[in-house]
């Protein structure tokens, strides 16, 4: 189940509460987390411990790649982190995840792009495992190649927050946006795999920024149930 947070749109019959399958680490579901408690939405918690497409069968009539996130609701199945996020920010768009401003709006949604499209693809759950089983390498090699597309990602990243106009307290001006909504569980990733962060202060601050509020911090992986000890 969520962790408790004000502003709380209650269900109804007509549009329950929704069920987010989901686990603690899996960054996909923590950009969702996010996303719900932004928007200040209620729901349920069913971890999924396997993220490689090879949970029990009846995940698959839930999902049919078999990863998470999904977000069931009224009906209807949602998968695909920002697919969810995109619905949850067009059925309620107060407060915004985007700008108002097209030229703002692609610039959110090229700094979300950076970690969604270019980073976390190549070090994901399925990616690590595969590396592992079918490509010789060892845990010193994987960390190696988590690192180098870390900080390829990030270096980019900071260039970006450096030379773009729109930097603000956060990714793109004083609240947050999709682009923090990414960020945030990517920068959990890299401290996860011990990736050197020095080099990224603008990405350090935005981050510390981020989870000093109380909807960052209720989505945070230590905060969710099946977080181990």
């Amino acid at each position: 189940m969520a962790a408790e947070r004000e502003n709380i749109q209650p269900g109804t019959e007509e549009d329950p509460v929704p069920t987010l399958y989901d686990y603690w680490s899996s960054s996909s579901g923590y950009r969702v987390r996010i996303a719900l408690a932004l928007k200040g939405i209620a729901y349920r918690r069913v971890v999924i411990r396997r993220l490689d497409g090879n949970q029990e069968p009846g995940y698959f009539t839930v999902n049919p790649q078999g990863f998470v996130p999904t977000l069931a609701w009224d009906g209807t199945r949602l998968v695909q982190s920002m697919a969810i996020i995109e619905y949850l920010d067009e059925r309620w768009p107060d407060p915004p995840l985007l700008p108002a401003k097209p030229e703002e709006r692609a610039r959110v949604r090229a700094l979300a792009a950076m970690v969604v499209s270019d980073i976390q693809p190549l070090n994901n759950q399925r990616v690590q495992d595969a590396l592992l089983a079918g490509f010789g390498l060892d845990e010193a090699g994987l960390r190696r190649w988590y690192a180098k597309w870390i900080a390829e990602g990030f270096t980019a990243i900071e260039r970006f927050l450096r030379d773009g106009v729109g930097t603000g307290k956060f990714c793109h001006g004083d609240v947050p946006t999709l682009a923090d909504v990414c960020l945030v569980p990517q920068v959990f990733n890299a401290r996860r795999w011990s990736c050197d962060l020095e080099p990224y202060p603008l990405i350090r601050r935005i981050d510390v920024a981020c989870r000093e509020l109380g909807t960052f911090r209720a989505a945070a992986p230590e905060h969710q149930s099946d977080c181990p000890d």
